[in-house]
């Protein structure tokens, strides 16, 4: 029986790096055997609302997303089956009608900001990292991307971060530190612990 993937979960403030940091192993590590779950593929669809309701919606909120979804397709993974992950578009905020075919991997390398609140999630995870990254430097990196990728205007973003993002990050993020088994300043540019997960996902690579 072939052995059940390795799930790694990268969690911690909206624009603080874990994408980036996720990305930079997996494409350093140049195995196909290596994937990135990103979370927020399982926002909950709400194509049934108006644009204009949707834009106004708490995405910063445990409810906001589907953590059952992504809970019965991590287990279907463990389990050698393959699953049709979510595509999300953050620009219309709703789900698309395409989605992402994977499976057979070695390691899942999971990341999004909300990972560590469910504990049915948390207990999959084989490995905890936080991301901690200064609040001031999370909000610069989100105003660049929101305006460049997503095509939010400035006022929006700093609305929303002030009503939703900061707050919840307060509420619900932070205290999911204390789940970590390694916490990494500074941002997904950190050199020393890049080379530091590489090292450990090499070894759990010629393992299994």
């Amino acid at each position: 029986m072939p052995q059940k993937p390795i799930i790694i979960g990268i969690a911690g403030a909206s624009a603080s790096g874990k994408s980036l940091l996720a990305n930079t192993i997996v494409n350093e590590l140049g195995s196909d055997r290596v994937v990135v779950i990103s979370e927020d593929a399982y926002y909950r669809d709400r194509s049934d609302i108006p644009f204009e309701e949707r834009a106004k919606m708490n995405y910063d909120h445990p409810d906001s997303l589907d953590h059952d979804l992504l809970y019965k397709q991590l287990v279907a993974l463990q389990t050698g089956k393959e699953v049709d992950i979510p595509i999300y578009s953050h620009a219309m905020h709703q789900r698309e009608h395409t989605t992402r075919h994977i499976g057979q991997h070695t390691i899942i390398v999971l990341e999004g900001i909300l990972l560590f609140v469910d504990r049915k999630l948390r207990e999959l995870m084989d490995i905890r990292i936080f991301m901690e990254t200064a609040l001031d430097i999370c909000l610069i990196r989100r105003m660049k991307r929101d305006m460049q990728e997503r095509g939010r205007s400035l006022d929006s973003v700093i609305s929303q971060y002030e009503e939703t993002v900061r707050p919840m990050y307060l509420q619900f993020i932070e205290p999911t530190k204390r789940y970590a088994d390694l916490i990494v300043p500074r941002g997904g540019g950190n050199r020393i612990a890049i080379d530091m997960i590489k090292a450990k996902m090499r070894e759990l690579l010629s393992r299994n």
